[in-house]
């Protein structure tokens, strides 16, 4: 299942709380032009550092598979970032 939604909350040093939603799905219409760059330069990546293009592309793949559901809390001193997937 493809993930819908991307929380991201971020604490400032004043207690005061930003909250962004990401919708997925119209970020990666968005986005998808950047394909064309990104395609070639993940292969010559992957001949640089000797790596199988299909084993990068099943990672990739499992990788965003286990996306969904996912929490990620990073916090440094005052501030702190909270990433939701959903």
């Amino acid at each position: 299942m493809v993930p819908q939604l991307v929380t991201v909350s971020h604490r400032h040093r004043g207690g005061r709380r930003l909250r962004l939603y990401v919708p997925v799905v119209p970020m990666l219409l968005v986005l998808s032009p950047l394909l064309v760059f990104a395609v070639p330069a993940g292969l010559v990546a992957c001949l640089v550092f000797r790596v199988s293009p299909m084993g990068a592309l099943r990672g990739t793949g499992e990788l965003l598979w286990a996306l969904p559901g996912a929490r990620i809390e990073i916090e440094q001193g005052r501030t702190a970032v909270l990433v939701s997937v959903r």
